[in-house]
């Protein structure tokens, strides 16, 4: 996927479609990609697409949609956080080819999903989006929708990133060649708008920390924000390959104060 710059920055979330039927050789592009996708977790994340009539499958927030995919993996340690990481990365590529989607955990009846899915124990199904043509203008409930999270909005460089530890703010200009994947992680989609990302700059590495909103707790089925926390590290990681940064994943917390943080893992950065 090329562009990833560009691709991120004219992404929204999508919840009005035209009725249009995606086309065969887009669904067959999207299914080979999906088979292809890997995360640095190592956990396999299975892509169903779903046609919207032929299994009565609907959500109250959307309209015009035909198809969905659905994302399925096993209830293993760090599978939340790689479901984050390839389900964002799909959508991506999804937008990339000209089709519209939106992230959803929750607004839709999950039992005739999982069903559709033939979801056995221990699988589980954190979130689907529609595939489909964006309307040439919203629904009332969408814009409604997106003013009430303030879908256009997000937070500074300088509230998101730091320079060696939480005290010290990290500015663009400072940032260097980890100006642009930072800044696509800011841009980023999350569960109503929370933006739980926090990124601390040290020793040559990037490390990413969740901060927790309220009413989202630790430890819960559907843990959104550790969902969340896949999309920023997806994000960064094809960020950085655009920018020429050779990343390397690792997870071993550093020596940073980092009350009120929950720290979930890091890429070591040379040019």
């Amino acid at each position: 996927m090329d562009n990833i710059g560009q691709v991120i920055q004219s992404r929204r979330s999508v919840r009005t479609f035209d009725g249009r039927n995606p086309e065969p050789e887009l669904l067959d592009k999207l299914q080979s990609f999906g088979k292809a996708l890997m995360n640095p977790f190592g956990v396999e994340v299975d892509f169903e697409l779903l046609d919207a009539v032929g299994h009565g499958l609907s959500s109250p927030v959307l309209s015009g949609e035909t198809h969905y995919v659905c994302g399925r993996v096993k209830n293993v340690p760090d599978c939340q956080v790689a479901f984050g990481y390839s389900f964002e990365h799909f959508l991506l590529y999804a937008h990339s080819l000209g089709l519209g989607t939106v992230w959803i955990g929750g607004t839709m009846n999950r039992a005739a999903f999982e069903k559709a899915m033939e979801l056995k124990a221990g699988e589980l199904m954190p979130c689907i989006s529609p595939l489909g043509y964006t309307s040439d203008k919203m629904s009332v409930r969408e814009v409604l929708m997106r003013k009430g999270v303030k879908a256009d909005e997000r937070m500074s460089f300088e509230e998101l990133f730091f320079d060696g530890s939480f005290d010290k703010p990290l500015s663009r200009e400072s940032a260097g060649t980890l100006a642009m994947p930072l800044e696509l992680v800011r841009l980023g989609p999350s569960a109503v708008n929370r933006q739980p990302w926090r990124v601390v700059i040290k020793d040559g590495a990037a490390h990413f920390y969740l901060k927790r909103g309220k009413g989202f707790g630790h430890g819960e089925k559907l843990d959104m924000q550790m969902i969340d926390m896949g999309i920023a590290l997806c994000h960064f990681e094809l960020g950085a390959e655009e920018a020429g940064l050779k990343s390397v994943f690792f997870r071993e917390e550093p020596a940073i104060f980092s009350e009120g943080m929950e720290y979930i893992a890091s890429y070591s950065f040379a040019l």
